[in-house]
């Protein structure tokens, strides 16, 4: 009977490395993280050496050596229905795809206001908004760790953010309604303590106020961004008397909502009802009316984040602060048409 040998199990380290290149242990440290001040002849020989042993260097090692750990805190504020959310699901999409290519470790924290951040051993930190949790982000700001802000505006010499132009969107939205015809517009927002949602809120009242429509309160309903709360303030706006002929609606999720509640009470839509959303969340592609909504570059928002992020992890740190805020996108579909009595 003919015995195979087995093959060896054991792990190659950085000292077998070593003893067969002839060289300090060091010296293939140097050779493996690329750090300057190795002769040719030695880095040959290390080189020659990983080949014919096929040595895999330990990424945690290298980091060590390099002192930088290419770890990336995705700092995400606590909020309702998080883990069922569109926006956070985009986000993660966006800077998890962008990590894999730039070979960038991520690391979420998912927090409260009063949560002590533990950063040690992050090479820099995202803020994915910043919801009651300003503290946090001094806190980071004063060790200077590099730091990006998205979805969010905020002061500052140092401050890098990227974020999107809700007010823009929302008032695009309203004015669309107003060419259709509409001037009894209601507005169901999201949760003001979120700049997002306030933003939004604003757009909605300027673009009346660009068009000479009487702001009317008991049009407005807010909401924290939930389902729950959306079937709540559709069932308000739709039992005013003179009730709204069209609805700006903060995000997509809720429009939907919306949509199912006027279905119940009997409301066609367009038809009695305009409903116009914020996201472009795929599901209202597939709801009873195909939803008119207003596209956020969200992925787009989370690489560039990542990227600027990136730059700055990279010693990249006498640059101006970037501020940037990107252009939404009116998306027209199906929900939304002249009223009824034009």
């Amino acid at each position: 009977m003919v015995r195979t040998k087995k093959a060896s199990s054991r792990v190659v380290s950085i000292e077998d490395v070593a003893r067969l290149a002839g060289v300090s242990v060091a010296t293939v440290s140097r050779v493996i993280n690329k750090l300057p001040s190795v002769k040719d002849k030695n880095r040959s020989k290390v080189a020659d050496a990983v080949k014919q042993l096929d040595f895999q260097p330990s990424i945690l090692a290298q980091r060590l050596a390099t002192g930088r750990s290419n770890t990336v805190a995705l700092v995400v504020p606590r909020y309702e229905g998080m883990f069922y959310s569109f926006y956070l699901l985009e986000l993660i999409r966006g800077i998890g795809t962008l990590c894999e290519v730039l070979k960038i470790d991520l690391l979420l924290h998912l927090t409260d206001s009063s949560a002590i951040l533990n950063l040690r051993g992050a090479s820099g930190v995202i803020f994915a908004d910043i919801i009651g949790n300003r503290k946090q982000f001094d806190e980071a700001l004063k060790n200077r760790i590099p730091m990006v802000v998205i979805n969010h505006c905020i002061e500052g010499p140092e401050v890098n953010y990227i974020a999107i132009d809700n007010a823009k969107g929302a008032e695009d939205a309203v004015q669309y309604l107003v060419n259709l015809g509409h001037k009894k517009i209601g507005h169901i927002s999201g949760d003001v303590i979120t700049q997002a949602a306030m933003q939004r809120l604003e757009g909605y009242k300027q673009a009346l106020k660009k068009n000479n429509i009487p702001l009317r309160e008991d049009y407005i309903i807010k909401t924290d961004y939930s389902r729950g709360q959306a079937r709540q303030a559709a069932e308000a706006l739709l039992k005013i008397q003179d009730a709204p002929t069209a609805v700006f609606v903060a995000s997509d999720s809720m429009a939907l909502e919306v949509m199912a509640v006027a279905k119940e009470m009997g409301r066609n839509i367009p038809g009695d009802l305009s409903i116009v959303g914020f996201d472009d969340n795929p599901s209202g592609l597939y709801g009873p009316v195909a939803l008119t909504t207003v596209r956020q570059p969200l992925v787009k928002m989370a690489q560039m984040g990542l990227e600027r992020l990136n730059s700055l992890m990279n010693d990249k740190k006498n640059e101006a602060a970037k501020k940037v805020v990107l252009p939404t996108e009116l998306i027209i579909r199906e929900s939304a048409k002249p009223p009824a009595a034009v």
